[in-house]
């Protein structure tokens, strides 16, 4: 079976469409930036070097210095497919990554979004956002 065509699409060609979609919604840049970080383990200088050597999302995901173990958090649908039921591992980073734009776009605060509610009171935890 032949690979999904985002794998072989340069990161750097979907991410201006990410921080697009985040600064419609009065978010900024740098918001994305700490999100992929997040997510990935980039630093912003091994990010910035991904973006400039226009690296495929499947090299992206595959050389992520740490991928964020709190990221199995995310849960809901994303474009119709629910994020839990991808088996595909890449597919799934691919869709984390969408998922947590979609959350910043809806205006969830960054600590929600980069999934601290550990560290918050007891009790109070929000339902994922579907």
């Amino acid at each position: 079976m032949a690979k999904h065509r985002i794998y072989t699409t340069s990161f750097a060609s979907v991410y201006p469409l990410y921080v697009a979609k985040a600064e419609r919604k009065g978010r900024t840049k740098a918001e994305v930036d700490a999100i992929i970080r997040w997510l990935t383990g980039y630093t912003q200088r091994q990010f910035e070097r991904q973006l400039k050597n226009e690296t495929d999302f499947e090299t992206f995901f595959a050389e992520a210095p740490k991928l964020n173990p709190l990221r199995t958090l995310i849960k809901g649908v994303i474009c119709g497919v629910r994020i839990e039921e991808i088996e595909e591992p890449t597919m799934r980073e691919i869709r984390y990554l969408d998922k947590l734009i979609d959350e910043l776009a809806m205006g969830r605060t960054m600590e929600k979004i980069l999934r601290k509610q550990a560290d918050a009171a007891p009790g109070g935890s929000d339902p994922p956002i579907d």
